[in-house]
């Protein structure tokens, strides 16, 4: 897949590089129509489970059954209308911007660590009034475009990767500005604490850069770093086990790995929100309980229309209605690489592979943590989850491979 998309963008990318930013509109192809209804569709489903699963907490928290459901669906409709103004603009006019994105998004991460107002013991949000809004969002997308740029400009370098001579001095050149603005975005994630947001930001930066074209024996070695870790993370919190379940020890994140292994241990506190979770998941069985029947919603499972509203969605339509679901999703993603195959130029494909495998890494890890396959990380479910400034983000970034889409040869050829 990496080199399929590195060598379909790499052999046209000298020619786009001398195109005008501002491609006139009947030069222009249509929009990959696919791939916006499969936005449109997991948009509305989304949209109707927020009202499913958020109607007794809005009626408990805020007095108004449908308050969370009314906010969505603005912000949804908003959040269309700009995906397909997005979509207008092209990417050779984002690409100009897209160094000032990622500096613009360090300086909010930078700025919301000063004046933001804690919540929860995190600083995370700018308060808006009207919607929060977390610059990581920004910084997901601004280390998607700048990435993309870089590896544009030292891809070559990177691929020629050898310690047996020199070419190993370029490498470190090439690797320094990646390794520079990672290192400083993931530094100031971790300072918030936003764990979930610095490991979707590696994540994204290593399928940018395997996209491409990266040595795949570097990938393999981080893989394979970071399996090791994580082999001795679990290892020391089965150690810690006891420290943690029976006196109350252990510091915040081991304790959130022990109980994640073992939830059990401790059912009304620790354990307590993955096993209600597992309890709407088992539930439904293999049809649901039916839309709006949950019972877990009822105030049992926390976070229920935010970050656990895919145990919903299992606990009301059952197997078949959650399989659907990712099916659609599974589609979403294989359109989005589609696109970055047959995208004009190697900027183009590696910015819809990068936003493709935000999306994807995203849902896997959403639905992993609702199901106890990981441990709970914070992660929203992409259309899904409630959250103004979250689906206006994940709406623009549809927009950006719609765009992408209109300038493929194959749409501009008609």
């Amino acid at each position: 897949m990496a080199k399929t998309i590195y060598a379909a963008g790499r052999e046209r990318q000298e020619r786009i590089d001398n195109e005008e930013e501002f491609a006139p509109l009947e030069r222009r192809g249509h929009m990959d129509m696919p791939f916006l209804l499969l936005v449109l569709i997991l948009l509305t489903v989304g949209v109707v489970m927020v009202l499913s699963a958020s109607y007794a907490s809005a009626y408990y928290e805020r007095g108004n059954p449908t308050y969370y459901f009314t906010r969505q669906l603005a912000f949804a409709a908003a959040g269309a209308a700009g995906m397909i103004l997005v979509s207008r603009f092209t990417v050779q006019f984002m690409r100009r911007w897209s160094m000032w994105l990622l500096a613009g998004s360090i300086a909010l991460l930078v700025l919301v660590l000063i004046v933001a107002e804690p919540i929860h013991g995190v600083r995370r949000w700018f308060d808006l009034k009207i919607t929060t809004v977390q610059p990581s969002e920004i910084a997901k997308v601004g280390i998607i475009m700048s990435f993309s740029v870089m590896m544009c400009k030292y891809g070559e370098s990177l691929r020629r990767f050898r310690l047996k001579n020199s070419a190993w001095k370029g490498f470190l050149r090439a690797a320094a500005p990646f390794a520079g603005a990672l290192a400083a975005t993931v530094a100031l994630l971790l300072v918030e604490p936003h764990n979930s947001a610095a490991i979707i930001i590696v994540a994204i930066a290593a399928v940018v850069m395997f996209a491409g074209g990266l040595d795949l024996r570097l990938c393999v070695l981080a893989i394979g770093i970071a399996a090791l870790a994580a082999a001795f993370v679990i290892g020391k919190a089965e150690s810690s086990y006891a420290d943690v379940v029976e006196s109350g020890g252990g510091a915040y994140a081991m304790r959130r790995i022990v109980f994640w292994l073992h939830p059990e241990a401790d059912p009304t506190d620790g354990g307590y929100q993955v096993l209600q979770s597992l309890y709407a998941v088992g539930s439904g069985g293999l049809t649901g309980v039916g839309l709006g029947q949950s019972r877990q919603k009822y105030l049992y499972l926390p976070e229920e229309h935010n970050d656990y509203i895919f145990a919903i969605v299992c606990e009301e339509l059952g197997f078949i209605g959650a399989a659907l679901i990712l099916a659609l999703f599974a589609l979403l993603i294989i359109r989005g690489f589609w696109i970055a195959m047959h995208a004009r130029g190697k900027f183009d494909a590696l910015v819809a592979a990068g936003i493709t495998g935000m999306l994807a890494i995203q849902v896997f890890l959403n639905i992993s943590v609702v199901t106890n396959l990981l441990p709970c990380t914070g992660i929203s479910l992409p259309f899904f989850s409630y959250g103004g400034s979250a689906l206006l983000m994940q709406l623009a970034e549809m927009g950006i491979i719609l765009s992408i889409s209109r300038d493929m040869p194959i749409t501009r050829a008609g």
